[in-house]
């Protein structure tokens, strides 16, 4: 009895964690205190606690391998698990402020893991307000890729300060990423989408993708596709708007 109570988020069919006893808001408020642990710097990340088959030990993290996909925001996972085995040998990790939403990503790393052995050790996640403990978790020029997929769109004017693609934040992603690195945005909101476009074109350090370019990329087609949110707006017929960047070194 006791077994089967502590399985009922799990589903029958297909052993993973069932979403429907992780439901929380859409949408948190990133300016509000919560309460959970924070590294004091970059490398005080646990990163045997996130990779345990790769880093089994504290002694074996020497620094020459670490968290280069960073997913703002992420939900229930959905990209996430997509990256993992598109990229086998990139460490990726989401961060996530809702508590619920973040255990059940947990949960379903875990369930892959045991499911499929040998992958997805790749992808972790972590309960954190990325709006201000990037600098915690990444070193200068540390990540290769950023998403922001289907962020909250603070539609209030007196919220715009709220949302996770602003001039300033910028300068810190701008820090986090390597010069070559690329900031991926994607949502249903036009005006969203303007502002975040904005927002990139006006900052000395990130320039659009050419078509061609974006076309090339295999991560842009997961975009619209590999997320709840975007499987929602595809089922309604609805509209993205996509904004993918390049970091680039500051013209002097």
């Amino acid at each position: 009895m006791l077994e089967q109570e502590s399985n009922s988020t799990i589903s029958k069919t297909t052993r993973l964690p069932r979403k429907r006893f992780y439901r929380a808001r859409a949408h948190s408020n990133p300016l509000s205190d919560s309460h959970f642990p924070v590294p004091i710097s970059p490398n005080q990340v646990d990163y045997p606690l996130h990779y345990p088959q790769l880093f089994p030990s504290s002694d074996q993290v020497d620094g020459s391998k670490k968290i280069q996909f960073a997913d703002i925001g992420c939900g229930f996972g959905g990209l996430l698990i997509s990256l993992s085995t598109l990229f086998p040998e990139t460490l990726m990790i989401g961060m996530e402020l809702r508590d619920k939403v973040t255990e059940y990503v947990k949960e379903r790393i875990l369930a892959l893991r045991i499911a499929i052995p040998g992958q997805y050790q790749n992808v972790s996640v972590v309960r954190t307000n990325s709006m201000k403990y990037i600098p915690n978790y990444f070193e200068k020029g540390q990540l290769s890729k950023m998403f922001f997929l289907f962020p909250d769109p603070h539609f209030k004017e007196k919220n715009h300060r709220r949302r996770v693609i602003s001039p300033h934040l910028l300068d810190e992603y701008a820090y986090a990423l390597g010069v070559g690195g690329i900031i991926y945005t994607i949502t249903d909101v036009e005006e969203l989408g303007e502002w975040m476009k904005s927002c990139l074109d006006g900052h000395p350090m990130f320039e659009a993708l050419t078509h061609e370019e974006l076309e090339a990329d295999p991560v842009v087609k997961l975009l619209s596709s590999a997320t709840e949110e975007g499987q929602k707006v595809a089922r309604n017929g609805g509209q993205t708007f996509q904004a993918v960047y390049r970091r680039i070194a500051r013209c002097l």
